[in-house]
């Protein structure tokens, strides 16, 4: 076996990374500064032995690898890989076998790895995938991205985890290549609340991660709050809406997803309902012809609805119909960008659930 001296060691971390602060090609006005020194704080992220961060340089593999590595605190100790391009003298060789043997990481049918190439953004979506937990998927409409493709469900798992919405021409584009800091964007997103606030849709009504909502509901008083959840009931959670009583103690887990297409809500490893259709318009209808929930149709945009919290003059007004077979009374309940649903009310005017405080 060939060994190494804590000479060859040391220059091996060296020419890996070193601290960015103050990286001459790192402006705080780069697209994705805030995430790139959110991972360099997290010793996750390092920049290069000249002082620079090449945030818009392609992401190799091997640096991928190297992340992960930081991230999840591995023994990279330089050693044998498994993969014949790879050797133990490879810079990488101890975060590449160790991120493969926790299976994070795969190699390509002809047995390499090809640390050197730059990561697409389809194996970005399958390591992310790995990586993080996500008890839930969602639709996948991006136009070039369909189900027979294998990384069909990673793009599921990255969309309804706010990691990635996609482009705005409704593409994932899984052949592009990811730059740096295009990684670390991903990488922060999976970690961190706030973060995840960036990978909306333009006008989305998905409610601020960083923030708890409170409820006054016809079961009581409800507090919405994001939080990581490593596991319930035996199964894994990760980032998930909880749902709490007044007197703290838990309701329920709940999700909420947004796609170019509509915004659901529900519940993990289980159903959820479509709350939304886009583009909202008056008259556009959905659940009309399905045995899975009674129909709904947006019978208002731009309207005034007024809550305890404060006034909103913006809401999308939906009316359910009236359906015994879902035991549905029929109601009405007001979308607002922002802040999801703000109000439900009966058709005889019953409040059933209003927005009383953001905190």
């Amino acid at each position: 076996m060939k060994k190494f001296s804590w000479l060859t060691i040391l220059i091996v971390m060296l020419s890996l990374a070193v601290p960015v602060e103050g990286a001459s090609d790192l402006p705080e006005s780069h697209e994705f500064y805030d995430e790139i020194t959110y991972l360099i704080d997290r010793d996750v992220l390092k920049g290069y032995p000249d002082g620079t961060m090449r945030p818009n340089a392609g992401v190799t593999r091997a640096e991928a690898a190297i992340m992960i590595s930081r991230l999840k605190k591995f023994d990279v100790t330089p050693r044998a890989t498994g993969f014949p391009d790879v050797p133990a003298s490879h810079k990488a060789s101890g975060s590449i076998a160790a991120a493969a043997k926790a299976q994070l990481i795969k190699g390509y049918p002809d047995g390499t790895y090809r640390p050197e190439n730059t990561i697409t953004r389809a194996e970005m979506a399958f390591i992310l995938s790995r990586l993080f937990i996500v008890p839930f998927r969602a639709d996948v409409s991006f136009t070039d991205v369909s189900p027979n493709m294998g990384v069909y469900e990673p793009v599921q798992q990255i969309l309804a985890a706010n990691i990635t919405i996609g482009y705005p021409d409704k593409t994932f584009r899984p052949n592009a290549t990811v730059t740096r800091g295009q990684f670390s964007a991903f990488m922060a997103r999976g970690l961190e609340p706030k973060f995840k606030n960036d990978a909306t849709i333009a006008q989305s009504y998905l409610r601020d991660k960083t923030k708890n909502y409170v409820y006054d509901t016809e079961y009581g008083i409800e507090r919405h709050a994001y939080n990581y959840v490593s596991a319930r009931n035996g199964l894994p959670m990760g980032f998930i809406w909880s749902i709490y009583k007044d007197d703290g103690s838990l309701l329920t887990d709940s999700t909420e997803i947004e796609t170019h297409e509509h915004y659901t809500f529900g519940l993990p490893y289980s159903e959820s309902y479509s709350e939304l259709e886009y583009p909202a318009e008056v008259g556009r209808a959905w659940y009309t012809d399905t045995m899975y929930a009674a129909p709904r149709i947006i019978s208002g945009i731009g309207v005034t609805v007024e809550t305890q919290f404060q006034t909103f003059t913006n809401a999308v007004e939906v009316t359910v119909a009236p359906d015994p077979e879902f035991l549905e009374e029929g109601h009405t309940y007001y979308m607002v960008e922002g802040f999801g649903e703000v109000k439900s009310v009966k058709l005889d005017g019953t409040v059933t659930k209003e927005l009383i405080a953001v905190e």
